[in-house]
């Protein structure tokens, strides 16, 4: 079992950037497939970006390509997203998430833990 913890989040303006943060407890971090999920008041949760175990491979949200950019260092078992060029739209709560398959995956059913959520808010 991994336990997540998120930070980074915070109140910023249009056009700034953040960089989130998730922590993963445990000694088998590089096992686990890892995405962004986000969620608005009054929305549903929707996927932002995923990265698979090695940090080779990406996948990003059609809303966020070209301005977010989701990393992993497995030595600091720590999985990041930097988020440029923010826009009011992108305000929401920010999880991370693991899963235990190999492969990248947008949906949420298929990552097993959760962290506990950090927010993000962007004025205009």
């Amino acid at each position: 079992q991994v336990q997540l913890v998120e930070s980074g989040g915070g109140l910023v303006q249009a056009g700034d950037s953040l960089r989130l943060s998730c922590a993963a407890s445990g000694p088998t971090f590089s096992r686990y497939g890892m995405g962004w999920f986000r969620q608005a008041p009054g929305k549903e949760r929707e996927f932002v970006a995923a990265i698979n175990r090695s940090g080779a491979s990406t996948y990003y949200a059609d809303s966020v390509k070209g301005r977010f950019t989701i990393s992993r260092d497995n030595g600091k078992n720590t999985v990041y997203l930097q988020m440029n060029s923010l826009e009011p739209e992108d305000t929401a709560v920010y999880y991370c998430a693991a899963r235990q398959y190999y492969g990248l995956s947008v949906n949420e059913y298929e990552y097993h833990y959760w962290g506990q959520g950090t927010q993000v808010t962007v004025s205009s």
